[in-house]
This record gives C-alpha cells, sequence and structure tokens, in this order.
C-alpha cells in the first residue's frame, strides 16, 4: 500500500539527533529541540526513547493525538523527567489504511501530502517565535508559545492535524527542519513539488546534498542568517501505488 523511503545525515562531525521510524503503515519522524539538560538526557536519546515507544504503542484505532500524549506521559514518568526543563523533539506521525491518509505535526517537521496539488501541514508556531524572544526554551509548551514533545502529555494535543482520502493522494513528504529550510529559508526548491521530482529522479540523498551545498556556499551566515551551518536532516517519502 505505501512504499517508504528515507535518508539522514548528521552535522558533521557528530551523530544524528533526527529520528525516522517505520512500521508497514505508518512513518514517525522526530528531531531533537535544544534542552538544558546533560549529554545523557539529550535530543538524540530523547528522540529515540519516543520513537520507539511510539512505534510499540502504534495501532490503526487509536487517534494519533492519544498515542503521542500517552507516550509523553509514560517517558517522563518512567524517567522523572520535569517539565520545562526536560530533552524534547519535534514530532511528525503519518499513518494510513485502505481509505485514509492521518498525519500529525508537532512544531517544525513539516508534512506534505500530493494530490492535485501539495497539501502542507505545518506547525509554524516555533519558526514565528525565533527572532522575537531572547530566551526560546522559556516559551516551550506554554500558551502563546509554542508545543513540543517533552514531558507535558497534553502538548500532544496542540498538535496541527490532517487527513485525506487514501485513493487522491499520490505520495507524502515528512522532513525535518535540517531539509525543509531548503524550501521555507533558502529557497533553492521553488516548491515541494520540486522536492518530490528531485527525490524520483536522483533520489533522496541528491535532496539532502543541494540543502549541504546551499549553506556551504554561505558559511558566514550572511545570505540565510541562522544560527549554525549546518543541520541534522531527515527525509522520508511515502508512495502510494
Amino acid at each position: 500500500m505505501g512504499e517508504i523511503e528515507f535518508a539522514e545525515r548528521p552535522v558533521p562531525g557528530r551523530p544524528t539527533e533526527d529520528r525516522v521510524f517505520t512500521l508497514p503503515n505508518a512513518v514517525i519522524v522526530l528531531d531533537w529541540v535544544t534542552s538544558r539538560r546533560p549529554p545523557d538526557r539529550n535530543g538524540g536519546w530523547y528522540a529515540d526513547t519516543l520513537g520507539n515507544e511510539l512505534v510499540k504503542a502504534m495501532t490503526e484505532q487509536d487517534d494519533l493525538a492519544d498515542l503521542l500524549a500517552a507516550a509523553i506521559e509514560r517517558i517522563a514518568n518512567r524517567y522523572d523527567l520535569i517539565p520545562g526543563d526536560a530533552p524534547s523533539s519535534t514530532v511528525a506521525m503519518t499513518r494510513w489504511d485502505e481509505t485514509k491518509i492521518e498525519t500529525l505535526v508537532l512544531a517544525d517537521s513539516p508534512v506534505i501530502a500530493f494530490g492535485e496539488e501539495p497539501q502542507v501541514t505545518a506547525d509554524t508556531r516555533l519558526a514565528n517565535l525565533r527572532g522575537q524572544v531572547d530566551l526560546i526554551t522559556d516559551w516551550k509548551n506554554r500558551a502563546g508559545g509554542y508545543w513540543v514533545a517533552e514531558a507535558l502529555p497534553e502538548a500532544a494535543h496542540q498538535a496541527v492535524r490532517a487527513t485525506w482520502p487514501r485513493q487522491k493522494i499520490t505520495a507524502v513528504i515528512m522532513a525535518t527542519d535540517g531539509v525543509s529550510c531548503g524550501v521555507d529559508d533558502y529557497e533553492i526548491f521553488p516548491s515541494w513539488k520540486d522536492v518530490l521530482d528531485l527525490a524520483n529522479t536522483q533520489g533522496l540523498e541528491a535532496v539532502l546534498d543541494k540543502v549541504r551545498e546551499a549553506e556551504l556556499s554561505d558559511p558566514d551566515h550572511i545570505r540565510w542568517p541562522r544560527y549554525k551551518t549546518h543541520d541534522d536532516q531527515a527525509l522520508a517519502v511515502i508512495r502510494f501505488t
């Protein structure tokens, strides 16, 4: 029903903290968010832990937000995580059956469905805050701020949701912001359709390459102001036939 392909690439010099998890009828993409925690409880650890918890709990019947909320709560209780001072992660979940495709997006890892026109499901609250507040971590999981998977289960129900008829969708892209920046910030891809076309003709690694090439062309962050030259990259494509 769904052919899944994905690619991941770390920032040079360290392991990636983005994660892609796949099931026969679902894909989960996670991206760490900076926290105050020490290295043993960093974003990579949390993304791993949350992803594995979601894979174990995934069913076709349960609501995606309920699944995520329960996973967040179990992890917070198991490891005594403190809201506001715990590792955290963006979440993108896509699940399908014979009749529908569902997606959930929490923070900046968008999902794009391709039918007659690309349909973007994105949570822009974190991006909208950047440059407006000094300590962005102070606005995590609070009204007027942004929401991520951390230690508050109710964050799951603040996610952006979408559902499409299965027969009207030919492909779905899921990406962390280390890839979506190529569309949203650098504009090296005029549209998400261009990302899908390149992935289909030259492979997913070619998409990651093009983003890296753009970043290397601006090492001083002048053309595209940003905190760091590169970010971890994760890209998944689901093709429906």
